[in-house]
């Protein structure tokens, strides 16, 4: 509902000043701009979609894979330990914990669309373990939590986005993406532990967050020891190492298993393919409403008063042409996409905004969606602290995201 409101503000902003400018500052060139913008971005939006096809179609036959050969089951017994003490309420070696893992892989290859599904699945079986039918319980808010704090490992999609927008290095944002969503999701943990009554201070807890807030620490100090040269080849190549590594841990892990790969593979890709074709018109629905608030002239003056607040307090405002991206992230995960695009094609994808604009969207999730479609999909509405939680996580993101763009860029 909150997406439907801001998809016709923004033809109906951009119509209205139009008009002022048409009538008060004879700009005769405005409206022909603007229907000029809804047939480019409609073009872009299906060449982008159609590009997320195959990327879409890769890492779901590679999920597929790792499902059927075991290591998704392995890898989720392997953080039963921390999910058992993050998720209290859940019986030890409960089938939700393999569907909860399932969500959470996907989120962290950057498989937005693919995590749903599965995230809606792990819902079901929450539900099933609830009490209160119309309340959310500790456990569903503590999934959800994970799920709007924007877990990325691999933001597939997003390095796709920036090799067809044409970045020199579509991979030089994976490490700040990487960090800025740690502490998103650090941050998510913390706040909602509080609110639950959660003991993070046991000594498995305490040991997994603690060594992995060290491994950051220790990852930022030694970004900052590298001069921007080996930073940028040293960052390329970790990336590309892991991406790869990654896929062929899973291609093992079938062999192992005995499983025909290549079925597999095809069997997920499948899935890819028909989830593709199915954000084709959302995609554009967004690109087109954003291009149009563009060109009316209605974005720049947005961005420039914006500017002009934050100047006043003294602080630098190089990174305000990428808010928009962070501020549409938690109502619509399309509506950030499209921002992102926007932001790319406008400043350049290897400009410090459209690299910034990456990092907001790989650094956060679709808070308000998010809630909206899982509480909505089991009959939960009394939400409690989710939103919250869920909001608190996304700024602590933001915020990472800003300052881990100026160290990096």
């Amino acid at each position: 509902m909150v997406l439907n409101y801001i998809w016709i503000a923004f033809f109906l902003i951009a119509f209205v000043i139009a008009c002022i400018k048409l009538v008060f500052l004879g700009d005769t060139e405005v409206f022909p701009a603007i229907m000029n913008s809804t047939f480019e971005t409609a073009k872009t939006g299906f060449e982008i979609s159609l590009g997320l096809t195959g990327v879409l179609s890769l890492w779901l036959g590679i999920m597929k894979i790792g499902e059927k050969g075991g290591l998704i089951q392995a890898m989720a017994r392997l953080l039963s330990p921390v999910l058992t003490r993050l998720f209290p309420e859940i019986p030890r070696n409960h089938p939700v914990f393999g569907n909860i893992f399932m969500n959470i892989a996907a989120n962290m290859l950057g498989l937005d669309n693919a995590a749903t599904p599965l995230g809606l699945k792990a819902m079901e079986r929450l539900q099933e373990l609830n009490v209160k039918k119309d309340t959310a319980s500790n456990s569903m808010i503590m999934f959800l939590v994970l799920n709007t704090s924007g877990l990325t490992i691999i933001p597939v999609s997003i390095l796709v986005y920036r090799a067809q927008m044409g970045a020199a290095q579509p991979t030089d944002v994976f490490i700040p993406i990487l960090l800025a969503t740690f502490f998103s999701t650090l941050a998510g943990i913390v706040v909602t532990s509080i609110y639950q009554r959660i003991n993070l201070f046991q000594p498995v807890l305490l040991a997994v967050l603690g060594g992995m807030s060290l491994f950051v620490a220790a990852l930022i100090w030694g970004v900052g020891q590298l001069s921007s040269a080996s930073l940028d080849l040293w960052g390329t190549n970790v990336a590309n190492i892991l991406l790869f590594s990654i896929i062929t841990m899973f291609l093992v892990s079938g062999m192992r298993a005995k499983i025909n790969v290549y079925d597999a593979f095809i069997e997920g890709a499948k899935d890819g393919f028909q989830t593709a074709v199915r954000i084709i018109p959302y995609l554009i629905a967004i690109l087109v409403s954003i291009g149009v608030f563009r060109a009316s002239g209605a974005m720049d003056w947005l961005v420039e008063e914006m500017k002009w607040l934050i100047s006043l307090v003294g602080i630098d405002t190089q990174w305000v042409g990428a808010l928009p991206t962070a501020l549409m992230k938690p109502l619509s995960g399309g509506g950030a996409r499209g921002m992102m695009v926007d932001a790319m094609t406008t400043f350049g994808a290897d400009s410090f905004v459209g690299r910034l604009s990456c990092i907001f969207q790989g650094s956060t999730d679709t808070t308000f969606y998010i809630l909206a479609v899982y509480f909505g999909s089991v009959g939960v509405t009394r939400t409690r602290h989710a939103v919250a939680c869920g909001l608190l996580a996304d700024l602590a993101g933001v915020i990472a995201a800003i300052l881990l763009c100026y160290l990096f860029f």
